[in-house]
């Protein structure tokens, strides 16, 4: 799971990831930690997530831990 994020300003915007309410562990992104902890840096697309094995459906949640971030599409595979 991929997500462009940028921060208006420059400022590091934390934020944790969550897969069906758990850390990322090895399912984590380039962009991730193991915890699903990150830092939104720049206007990028973000990787997340990367699912081993990705079968069944999943509920995916971010909340960012600094105000100002700026979200724009979310992309998948």
């Amino acid at each position: 799971m991929h997500l462009v994020l940028g921060s208006p300003d420059g400022r590091p915007i934390r934020y944790v990831v969550t897969l069906d309410g758990k850390p990322l562990g090895d399912d984590h992104g380039v962009d991730t930690d193991a915890a699903g902890r990150g830092t939104v840096t720049g206007h990028r697309l973000y990787q997340l997530v990367r699912q081993r094995d990705p079968k069944g459906e999943h509920v995916f949640e971010i909340r960012f831990l600094d105000p100002g971030v700026e979200a724009y599409a979310f992309t998948f595979g």
